[in-house]
């Protein structure tokens, strides 16, 4: 979009022609920043009605807000359906965009705060399931004792979701199983991984299970049991067909594909299934008396467990915090 006249500054004495303004400048100088956290809202639940109601606005507010935008910015961002509105490849251009200037603000608002008091702050951490029943619980928890001002924001999600939001900068770090170096995705992006220990694997059962009493179990006993694996995009997978494969065995025939702890802890129970899990996290839930580990001896490496974060950009002082306490948690471990 060209800049209006009254967008150009006035001519200089002397001077017969007008001095061009960069469009960067102007654009710099129309947009604004409640638009586009409007926008931000909009993209994600793909509804003017349910952003409205987020962000506490009326819906043609939110309308107006998106129109201006996308005058300012002389494309279109949605289509308007009946079922509401979907992204063009604009907006999902300007999504990403978008994402990573919500997240330096928040970098900006943190450090400010950490300047004026030190206590203050917000760390959003991404979490795969080999972390998130001991060690992130004993980090966050040392955070806490320490600096209770600091909000803790935590998101669970597969690999594949956690590290494109890390790049984006939705998320300071990303705790669990570090990535293979050899995967498309940690060529992708800039990331700087930690490794704080390495993790074994082991098979668990509910603790009322027939085989939770048994010793000395070989893995083909196992294989006429239901099983719980990870999901086929996810590189825990690999390591499960790999043990399977290193015995000549085949691959169990009665499987359900889920990364959800919650869901995977009710369908031990229900299911009387078999399901492999890192062994820090099974002797968490074994200690409470929900899950019993398996006689089968070590049936291989879960992987290295540890923290990634952006490469390019230093950490917040409360994500910075945050390491400490995730680092010294870890060595408790």
């Amino acid at each position: 979009m060209l800049p209006d006249d009254d967008d150009l500054p006035a001519e200089r004495p002397g001077e017969g022609a007008r001095v061009n303004i960069p469009l960067v400048d102007v654009m710099l100088r129309r947009i604004k920043l409640k638009p586009l956290l409007i926008f931000d809202r909009v993209l994600a639940s793909q509804s003017i009605a349910r952003a409205a109601r987020e962000l506490n606005l009326t819906q043609p507010a939110v309308t107006k807000a998106i129109q201006e935008l996308e005058a300012d910015l002389g494309v279109e961002l949605f289509e308007r359906t009946n079922r509401g509105v979907v992204p063009t490849c604009y907006a999902a251009l300007l999504g990403d965009r978008v994402k990573a200037v919500i997240a330096e603000l928040r970098y900006l608002t943190d450090e400010l705060n950490s300047f004026r008091s030190g206590e203050s702050g917000h760390v959003v951490i991404g979490t795969l399931i080999s972390a998130s029943a001991r060690l992130l619980p004993s980090a966050i928890a040392r955070l806490k004792a320490e600096r209770p001002g600091v909000l803790v924001t935590v998101r669970e999600g597969p690999t594949d979701r956690l590290f494109p939001a890390l790049a984006t900068g939705e998320l300071d770090l990303v705790v669990g199983r570090l990535p293979e170096a050899d995967l498309p995705l940690a060529r992708m992006y800039s990331f700087r991984h930690t490794e704080l220990y390495s993790e074994a694997l082991c098979a668990v059962v509910w603790r009322g299970h027939p085989l939770a009493s048994q010793s000395k179990i070989a893995l083909k006993q196992l294989l006429d049991w239901p099983w719980l694996l990870p999901t086929m995009e996810s590189p825990a997978r690999l390591r499960a067909e790999r043990l399977f494969a290193d015995a000549g065995l085949p691959m169990p025939s009665n499987v359900v594909e889920s990364l959800s702890l919650l869901t995977n802890i009710g369908l031990l129970q229900s299911m009387q299934a078999i399901n492999l899990m890192p062994r820090a996290v099974a002797q968490h839930f074994a200690q409470l008396q929900l899950l019993t580990i398996l006689e089968l001896g070590d049936i291989g490496a879960f992987g290295r467990i540890g923290y990634s974060v952006r490469d390019d950009r230093a950490s917040t002082p409360a994500a910075a915090k945050f390491i400490k306490c995730l680092t010294l948690a870890a060595s408790e471990l």
